[in-house]
């Protein structure tokens, strides 16, 4: 992973979820973990994906994107894209008179997207984006928020790429408030997952899906997403559930 993360003037970082010391010790671990597990698992990313999706599945991704106006002839930077489900909705629906890019820190998950068929694709990280200001009339980031070092420097970023009256779509996991619930997610997240991962030929493809679920547990709550959002300089923020995990957030420059 390349690139340094900006900190907002006068303000401290919030990062997403506190450091976990069972997968890295330091921000400089955190970036060099976090691209050699998601480089080792980006061939059977998809897979397990598709097996843990509980309904985010293609058909989510586009109805959200609909929601958040995407629309034909539009242009669409999608951040953590992996590999590259979101973008390909998003081509699918702006046309050949519309642009998406999609941009990854991982090389291997930018691989995944290009055989998917997304078209651009650029290798950078969520803090410190290498676009213009006033670029984007959408920014959507699909289920990869809590990979981020400091989302104020994050939504800084957003909002600065988008065009005056662009709108942002973030598409996350929330752990439920039930404790029943919460258990329950916990074990198909935690366990039978990476469990399922394990059954592919990459090895290292378990280590991500217990990652995937220690930040689903430890992230901070959907209040403290949306305070960074207003923080940011966002004019409305909103959070839509469905399935009562799936937290679809949506943010106007």
């Amino acid at each position: 992973m390349s690139g340094v993360a900006p900190e907002p003037q006068g303000r401290p970082a919030l990062p997403p979820h506190p450091p976990l010391p069972r997968y890295y010790r330091s921000e400089e671990q955190r970036r060099e973990r976090l691209g050699s597990l998601f480089n080792d698992a980006a061939p059977d990313y998809d897979w397990v994906s598709r097996a843990m999706s509980i309904g985010s599945d293609n058909r989510y991704r586009r109805l959200a994107l609909l929601r958040v106006g995407l629309a034909p002839g539009m242009s669409l930077l999608d951040v953590g894209a992996g590999t590259g489900a979101v973008a390909a909705s998003a081509q699918r629906i702006v046309g050949a008179s519309g642009q998406v890019v999609a941009l990854d820190p991982s090389l291997g998950m930018l691989g995944r997207a290009a055989a998917r068929g997304v078209h651009r694709r650029v290798r950078g990280i969520a803090e410190s984006l290498p676009f213009p200001s006033e670029r984007f009339d959408r920014l959507s980031m699909g289920f990869a928020l809590r990979h981020v070092a400091d989302l104020r420097a994050t939504f800084a970023e957003f909002r600065r790429v988008l065009a005056p009256g662009g709108a942002l779509l973030l598409l996350e996991i929330t752990a439920p408030a039930s404790p029943v619930a919460r258990r329950l997610l916990a074990f198909y997240l935690g366990r039978v997952v990476p469990l399922l991962a394990s059954l592919r030929r990459r090895g290292g493809s378990r280590e991500l899906w217990e990652y995937y679920w220690d930040t689903v547990e430890q992230c901070v709550p959907p209040e403290a997403i949306l305070g960074a959002l207003a923080e940011a300089g966002f004019a409305r923020s909103e959070r839509y559930v469905e399935l009562g995990v799936f937290s679809e957030y949506r943010a106007w420059r």
